[in-house]
């Protein structure tokens, strides 16, 4: 599995949080915690796949006994119906972190997706598909991320990266 910067596995933590994954009365008193089951990560539509190591994250920050096993990897062309990942373990777990899972990697395929039709309209044109800095808080890696799995190239990941003088620093 891929090893993310920290900001990552806070962001992690902060949807599991958020989601109060730990505190599900539905999953409680529906499903025994003894239940073992097999979940399946599968396509819904055309794209490019992304994220499906953060899944895998997400699953295991729930319960870290869960086996997760990515059976497509980031970048992959999708269609509806590709099995994308796995999971196996306590039925309860699998409930409360998938939808965490499936919300950053729909956002993060969503991304890719879009990245690779901008590319391919490009195509044969001596120019390239590059992201900006215009990002949602807390996201800035793993949208950029998600651009390259497109095809396309980042520019700055952050001020730091280089200068870029804008017409605001001009007027200043």
């Amino acid at each position: 599995m891929t090893q993310f910067p920290p900001e990552v596995y806070a962001l992690i933590d902060a949807a599991v949080a958020e989601d109060q994954t730990f505190n599900d009365p539905t999953t409680q008193a529906v499903v025994p915690p003894e239940i073992q089951g097999t979940g399946m990560l599968r396509a819904k539509a055309t794209g490019v796949l992304a994220g499906v190591d953060v899944a895998i994250a997400v699953f295991q920050r729930v319960d870290p006994t869960l086996e997760v096993k990515a059976i497509l990897q980031d970048g992959a062309p999708l269609s509806p119906g590709d099995d994308i990942a796995v999971v196996r373990g306590s039925a309860a777990s699998i409930l409360r972190a998938e939808r965490i899972a499936l919300n950053f990697m729909q956002r993060m395929s969503g991304i890719a997706s879009d990245t690779s039709r901008y590319v391919q309209a490009v195509d044969g044109l001596n120019v390239r598909i590059v992201d900006t800095r215009k990002t949602v808080p807390g996201h800035r890696y793993l949208d950029k991320y998600s651009v390259r799995m497109g095809g396309g190239y980042n520019h700055r990941l952050n001020l730091a990266d280089g200068i870029l003088i804008k017409d605001n620093h001009i007027q200043a």
